[in-house]
């Protein structure tokens, strides 16, 4: 699929440059991308400054059915999209099916939400006057996407956007572009040309020049927290707007009240979903040191019989990292840690079978120093550091201890722990009993180094929007404080 998206039809990549997208779990190239320009990016928001003109005064009720039929087209071509998101990311068909429903139910969300956030009437200072508040759109959004979820986050972005009468420019990952552009393909039936286009291509090539592009006015981005500060100083300096979502070091408590193989199913669970490739991924988890040996090996247990395999063997747990230099950073991390006396459970290599994929063993390390890259920095791949703790408060502060915050997790029944969890840990989202599991209504987003703004919910919706004060004095009267104008 070398093309690109762009005023609501396909532009060749022929006469361009190319880069093949491999899959991961079999190393086979399975496509060329279009290798966008900063000339591509530049025509693309110049498609959406220009349809931008008629979308933002479409009405609220037109724009929430188009957007809603955009999620009808996710779940009509289910089965084409999940084949597409598996070959060219790797995860097994299952998960790509589960990010595709998120993503139809985001965009139906949002087209049902925007019909009832439509502003409100403030009071006024006196009887002959109306006072409103109208949202509005901010004009032409970038929507920067990672590789991990790239339907599901782009629909985070695409959805409130578009419901809020913004158009976008959406850049996909190199990794993983295709999907993405069948989806602008498929929204062309419901929305105006220009509306929604995707440009293919390297970040310092065409991301960059998303972002220095004086039409758009709001850049959303999920991604590395360098690319992250990078865009933020840039937007800054061109006074845009900006959503950032840059990842996370995400605890998981194991409280001293909770069943064990509970515990343990919900940790592997949070830990390796998608290989451990998700922003909200459990990359620490804090046990109570009296039952630490016990949980130890019921988790390594389970771990050890996870099946891997390509995302296209419907018999797998575990798919594939997205990259050899993904495998190899990891096993890095690994490495450092055994190397500074951390004891590797099981895992902790490259597994001999399949022979080919970028695969790396589920792994659980007991005894990583505190200070390690393994605890502190993000690995984004399927390891699951454990800790111990001797008291509640000490596992809130061990939970802490980290430059990020995006999400944090207790397993636990009681009500006295999971209050004191969810006052005193320090993240943007917490989960009890129930890691990464995603909803719509509620808002998504980090403290610290994780990010700036939300997506998801209402919060969601409105970092799409900016609202316009409306002072109507209704009767137009002469008004006692103005001047008195010279009688000739």
């Amino acid at each position: 699929m070398n093309r690109l998206w762009i005023d609501g039809r396909a532009v060749a990549g022929a006469d361009r440059d190319t880069v093949p997208v491999v899959n991961p779990g079999t190393e086979e190239v399975v496509g060329e991308m279009c290798r966008g320009t900063a000339a591509d990016a530049n025509a693309a928001v110049d498609s959406a400054a220009e349809a931008l003109r008629l979308w933002r005064r479409t009405s609220v009720s037109e724009r929430a059915a188009a957007v809603r039929a955009v999620g009808g087209e996710i779940r009509k071509h289910t089965d084409e999209l999940a084949e597409m998101l598996t070959l060219e990311g790797g995860k097994p068909l299952r998960d790509s099916r589960g990010e595709l429903d998120v993503a139809a139910r985001t965009f139906e969300f949002y087209a049902s939400l925007v019909e009832q956030e439509t502003g409100r009437v403030v009071p006024s200072g006196s009887s002959g006057q109306v006072n409103l508040v109208v949202p509005e759109p901010y004009g032409v959004t970038a929507c920067i996407v990672p590789w991990n979820f790239p339907i599901q986050l782009l629909s985070w972005k695409a959805a409130p956007a578009l419901a809020s009468g913004n158009t976008i420019v959406a850049l996909p990952s190199p990794f993983t572009p295709f999907a993405t552009v069948r989806l602008a393909e498929l929204a062309a039936a419901h929305l105006p040309p220009g509306v929604f286009n995707v440009v293919t291509g390297l970040g310092p090539e065409a991301g960059e020049a998303l972002v220095q592009h004086p039409s758009v006015r709001h850049v959303a981005f999920t991604g590395s927290v360098e690319t992250g500060r990078h865009i933020a100083v840039t937007a800054a300096g061109l006074l845009k707007k900006v959503t950032l979502e840059l990842g996370g070091k995400d605890p998981l408590i194991v409280g001293p009240d909770m069943d064990l193989t509970v515990a343990a199913q919900a940790t592997a669970f949070a830990g390796l979903l998608n290989a451990g490739q998700c922003c909200t991924s459990t990359e620490r988890v804090y046990v109570d040191q009296a039952r630490f040996e016990e949980f130890t090996e019921v988790l390594a247990d389970l771990v050890s019989g996870l099946r891997i395999g390509p995302g296209t063997d419907p018999t797998v747990d575990l798919g594939p990292m997205i990259s050899r230099s993904a495998v190899d950073r990891v096993a890095d991390q690994v490495a450092a840690a055994r190397a500074g006396g951390a004891r590797i459970v099981t895992g902790g290599r490259r597994p001999e079978s399949p022979s080919r994929g970028f695969f790396y063993e589920p792994t659980v390390v007991v005894g990583a120093a505190p200070g390690s890259t393994l605890m502190t920095e993000e690995v984004f791949g399927p390891v699951l550091p454990l800790d111990t703790y001797r008291d509640f408060e000490e596992a809130i502060a061990k939970a802490n201890d980290s430059e990020f915050g995006l999400g944090a997790s207790l397993m636990s029944n009681d009500p006295a722990l999971a209050k004191r969890f969810m006052e005193g840990v320090e993240a943007g989202t917490v989960y009890i009993n129930d890691p990464l599991t995603p909803n719509c209504s509620a808002p998504f987003g980090g403290t610290k180094n994780s990010g700036l703004g939300r997506e998801l919910g209402l919060e969601g919706l409105n970092e799409f929007r900016q609202s316009k004060h409306v002072h109507w004095d209704v009767g137009g009267d002469v008004k006692s404080y103005w001047p008195d104008v010279p009688v000739s």
